[in-house]
């Protein structure tokens, strides 16, 4: 099931962000920025099981926002838990009325399934780049910068 993350899950999420951030593809969160932007996460849990996989939609100006944090456990991948979880923040994104959301990452053909299309770097506002300091590494990025305009007729992140 997914649902927005709870704030006792925050421990939890911050262990998880950490396993995963091991290879680079995501950034591991402090408890200070898990606490602060706990309305950004989704989880997906089966049962009172662990968490399995996450996803957050961070607001950063006006009309923009970022998907990021998404990661589902190897045992459950494959399975659309991923997808599920990019519908359920784009979904998110256009009941708040932002017109586009961006991301960094490693793997453009998932994201690609949604409208997502490749961009420069110089097409994303500086704002963008705020997180990239904490990045191990930074300043050496060898993620891609993805972008979905949500105005656009049948875009909206629906595949």
């Amino acid at each position: 099931m997914i649902r927005k993350a709870r704030i006792q899950e925050v421990p939890e999420i911050r262990r998880f962000l950490v396993e995963y951030s091991q290879d680079g593809g995501l950034l591991p969160r402090t408890l200070a920025d898990l606490y602060g932007q706990l309305r950004d996460y989704y989880v997906y849990r089966e049962d009172a099981g662990p968490i399995q996989g996450i996803a957050a939609l961070h607001i950063c100006w006006a009309g923009l926002g970022e998907i990021r944090s998404v990661a589902v456990t190897p045992a459950l991948r494959g399975r659309g838990i991923g997808s599920r979880l990019v519908k359920t923040c784009l979904a998110e994104a256009r009941v708040m009325g932002l017109s586009e959301i961006f991301l960094l990452t490693l793997r453009p053909e998932f994201f690609q399934h949604f409208g997502f299309k490749v961009v420069s770097r110089e097409d994303l506002l500086p704002i963008v780049w705020a997180d990239c300091v904490n990045c191990v590494k930074f300043p050496d990025c060898d993620e891609i910068p993805m972008l979905l305009d949500l105005t656009a007729p049948g875009q909206g992140g629906v595949p």
